[in-house]
């Protein structure tokens, strides 16, 4: 069985990220900052298998699909969202304290599996929720042959 694997350079960013998420599952609270990851928020994907593709499903809350990018070069798939800083109407009125809203960008690659058809991939956005189905090459997909008796 192929899947679909992650693609993730070797940097700091990400060993820290990684940390971050493994001491989150024992206490609950981010460790490099008191209110949040230290980093934008690199959202989680489910992928699933099924006979003739692959799906992806990546929860994007409260994000503008506008502003999302999917990308495949050869066997690489990459998902970006780039959002410019809003001004805040409020600004005048005083300084911010505390302001984790104002950008939010995000880029993820996978590496898809020899099977997989890069010329057949299809996306949707609803409820923020982004699908993405990667049908599987024909020639790759699982079929039953009939015996004829002699």
């Amino acid at each position: 069985m192929k899947t679909l694997t992650m693609y993730r350079p070797n940097t700091i960013q990400n060993a820290l990220s990684d940390f971050d998420r493994y001491f989150e599952s024992f206490f609950g609270d981010s460790l490099l900052a008191p209110s949040g990851r230290m980093f934008n928020h690199i959202p989680s994907v489910d992928i699933q298998e099924t006979e003739n593709a692959y799906v992806l499903e990546m929860d994007l809350p409260g994000y503008d699909e506008k502003n999302i990018e999917v990308h495949v070069d050869g066997s690489s798939l990459t998902i970006s969202y780039k959002q410019e800083e809003v001004k805040n109407a409020n600004e005048s009125q005083g300084t911010y304290i505390l302001r984790e809203r104002r950008l939010n960008s995000f880029s993820r690659s996978f590496k898809l599996p020899e099977n997989a058809d890069p010329e057949n991939v299809s996306a949707g956005f609803k409820n923020g929720i982004l699908t993405l189905q990667i049908k599987k090459r024909a020639e790759a997909q699982k079929r039953t042959i009939q015996i004829n008796a002699a």
